[in-house]
């Protein structure tokens, strides 16, 4: 199970607010400090790891973050999965430039927008010319793509008569508690 927590200032006022699972509360591996025991709340617990990303961003949104001056959070991203929000400054682009030509590192060339020259394509060609599949690995994809739909999903696919029922009784289930609650949600 998942929770949000938040690492408080000395006044009490929130500084960090993330997720975790496990001793992320006491991780020291980040650019935040952590903070002493005292000053380390747990804000939601038992939560799924999504109820937690979204309790993250709704706690992030709320206090708001300092970097973007709307806030008093230390955040760096809006929460939830990713860097999503993350603000790269220019210095910090120039350092991340300065350390990759330190080290020798090479982006590499994105062909998107790009097409093959015809000598190229030629090129190709010649390469896959004469190339073929053996009879058995022909089969082997037939095999594969058979009962597939597009190539995916569960079209064709095949479960056994015990796997069935229990998919049935599940959504069976999930029926039977959705059609108990009222349009606002549960106790409301």
């Amino acid at each position: 199970m998942y929770y949000t927590y938040a690492y408080l200032r000395e006044d009490g006022s929130p500084y960090y607010v993330g997720k975790g699972k496990g001793n992320r509360l006491t991780c020291k591996d980040r650019h935040v400090p952590v903070p002493p025991p005292d000053r380390r709340i747990f804000l939601k617990q038992n939560l799924s790891e999504e109820e937690a990303f979204l309790h993250e961003k709704y706690m992030i949104f709320v206090l708001g973050r300092k970097d973007l001056g709307t806030g008093i959070l230390r955040n760096l991203t809006d929460g939830g999965e990713g860097v999503t929000g993350r603000v790269t400054t220019e210095e910090t682009k120039r350092k991340i430039k300065e350390t990759h030509e330190r080290n020798g590192y090479k982006p590499s060339v994105s062909f998107e927008g790009r097409s093959h020259s015809e000598e190229s394509k030629e090129k190709i060609r010649q390469k896959q010319n004469g190339k073929k599949h053996s009879e058995e690995t022909k089969q082997n994809m037939s095999n594969a793509r058979k009962g597939k739909y597009n190539g995916g999903g569960n079209h064709g696919r095949k479960f056994s008569d015990e796997h069935r029922r229990k998919i049935s009784e599940a959504l069976k289930r999930r029926n039977a508690i959705s059609s108990t609650r009222t349009p606002y949600g549960p106790g409301s």
